[in-house]
């Protein structure tokens, strides 16, 4: 599917959920309202509005005399900067469509990317020298692209596994193309956090809804400062710092990779006003010493998501700082179902995600049964915000919908009488121990009520008699220790019910994390299970095994 049908946009669009401005107009625009004025600011790296829009232009014309023709589909792997952004920008004014590749990504990934995708061509930054030959062996033909971006702006080079002498590549002259919001301009994945990911449709105008609530939930304006921490290519990442900042004029600084006390100072040396980043992100900006001596007093809005939002550590975010934490319930297939304003109370905002979005008609099920619009089940929902779906994949797409047509989000839900919603824990993040249905979810908020515990991911584990135990890898503070029985003394003086308690605990430097910058349980299921095989080889899991706190 390209694009929604007519009667829905349509209808869309006489609402005025939809528009029918681009992003490419709005850099257009913004460079002749105010040319000089700041767009994209990497490291020491500053791009005017002027110079983007002439740059974007310049790129589509390189990309052009690559060969590159008007709906074909280019991929793009580059970590942020304002690389991404021209490349991205460039795409679209060309009349191609993007094909967002995470820049962690790995040489399966990008090679099931871009097979799934059909894409020709692959852009990189410098660095990813014989990647043509990688995907080769792979079974993808592609051509590899070069992007440099320096002070005289883009320039695009074959790589030196193209098999072409030619090293610069020349510009030429671009086709007649006019960039429609309804359509396709933009193929994403699902941040792999179980096996290769999925290859999601977007438009843009379900994109410029989203930025739309984003606007009125969080008063963004123009003359705000953002600091998006998040990779691009994904959804949080997709809007936070390309969609928003362009169609608002806001400045926008990107970090290359992420680093809790350089993005802290970042605020202090930009005046940034709006932060974006998933809750791990600010919870390691809390880390000692990270936030000595830096002033972040300019801080207003901090828009997380994509995890659970840890309370105590959210308290002493904005308590810290005077920022206001908001966060959006949804997905990158299903845009938001919920959102905090700043209008909510600290309890609304940080012990739920907000009210459900009436013009996303959002539902719970039981299995095939509604359940009604409130109570507890798994939330689908219809509207503005809807991606289109899966990329050739009648299989994920099955799972995806109901038989309706409604999209499901894959977590169990709970709706108030005010319609705010809480997240209870995902379909598959349930450990079924001796019948009981343990949300994994649960266990993690409440290990992250321990002070010494700065990160928390319960995993299932095997048991021959229960079926399922839970096992709980958890990042600790600097200097803190933490053992089993500690933790469970902890949560029983919480009143945390016995259930709750994890059976097992694995102390980790560092939880491991998927592109998009979401904790891989997946890695963590395969770690606790070397781990019983390797303590109880040919014998099955014991529970002696279970009252465990040592590092990993």
């Amino acid at each position: 599917m390209r694009r929604a049908s007519s009667a829905l946009a349509a209808e869309y669009h006489r609402r005025g959920w939809w528009t029918t401005d681009t992003l490419s107009a709005a850099v257009t625009r913004h460079a002749v309202d105010r040319p000089d004025g700041p767009a994209y600011t990497s490291g020491s790296d500053t791009v005017s509005w002027a110079e983007l829009d002439a740059g974007a232009w310049q790129l589509a014309r390189l990309l052009a005399g690559a060969g590159v023709s008007p709906g074909d589909r280019v991929a793009v792997c580059l970590p942020d900067g304002i690389g991404v952004h021209l490349a991205f920008l460039a795409i679209e004014r060309l009349g191609a469509v993007v094909v967002g590749v995470g820049a962690k990504a790995g040489t399966r990934e990008i090679a099931h990317l871009l097979g799934k995708s059909r894409s020709g061509v692959l852009i990189t930054g410098s660095g990813r020298e014989g990647v043509a030959q990688e995907m080769l062996g792979r079974g993808v033909v592609i051509r590899h692209l070069v992007l440099g971006v320096d002070g005289g702006g883009p320039r695009l080079a074959w790589g030196v596994d193209a098999g072409s002498e030619a090293s610069e590549i020349v510009p030429a002259p671009l086709p007649s193309v006019e960039p429609d919001p309804d359509e396709l301009f933009l193929i994403n994945s699902t941040s792999g956090t179980t096996g290769l990911p999925k290859a999601v449709l977007h438009t843009q105008n379900r994109w410029h809804y989203f930025h739309t609530r984003a606007v009125a939930n969080g008063d963004l304006r123009a003359d705000d400062v953002v600091l998006a921490i998040v990779p691009a290519p994904f959804g949080f990442g997709l809007w936070t710092s390309h969609v928003t900042p362009i169609k608002l004029g806001a400045h926008t600084v990107v970090l290359p990779r992420f680093d809790a006390r350089t993005a802290a100072l970042a605020i202090e040396e930009h005046g940034v006003t709006v932060l974006c980043c998933v809750s791990t992100q600010f919870v390691m900006m809390l880390a000692d010493g990270v936030l000595d001596g830096v002033d972040l007093s300019s801080l207003r809005v901090v828009f997380t998501g994509g995890e659970l939002v840890p309370y105590r550590q959210a308290h002493e975010f904005e308590a810290r700082t005077g920022a206001t934490i908001l966060q959006f319930y949804g997905s990158n297939e299903t845009g938001l179902l919920s959102g905090t304003t700043l209008e909510d109370t600290a309890e609304k905002r940080l012990r739920t995600a907000g009210q459900v979005v009436s013009e996303m008609n959002v539902r719970l099920y039981d299995g095939e049964r509604e359940v009604t619009a409130g109570g507890r089940g798994q939330p689908a929902c219809w509207g503005p915000g809807l991606s289109l779906g899966y990329l050739d994949d009648d299989a994920a797409n099955h799972t995806l919908f109901t038989r309706d047509g409604w999209m499901l989000m894959g977590d169990i839900c709970e709706i108030d009488a005010d319609g705010y919603l809480s997240v209870v824990g995902r379909i598959s993040e349930f450990v079924v121990r001796g019948g009981k249905n343990i949300s994994l979810a649960v266990v993690e908020d409440d290990a992250l009520s321990h002070p010494a515990v700065r990160q928390a991911a319960a995993v299932p584990m095997p048991d021959p008699v229960l079926g399922e135990r839970v096992c709980l890898f958890v990042e600790l503070l600097p200097g803190e220790a933490l053992d089993l029985d500690a933790l469970v003394t902890h949560l029983a003086a919480q009143g945390v019910s016995r259930e709750l308690f994890p059976e097992r605990l694995e102390v980790v430097d560092e939880l491991p994390r998927s592109s998009g910058a979401k904790v891989a349980k997946s890695v963590l299921r395969e770690r606790i299970a070397e781990l019983l095989a390797a303590e109880a080889p040919g014998r099955p899991f014991a529970a002696s095994h279970l009252r465990t706190g040592a590092r990993t």
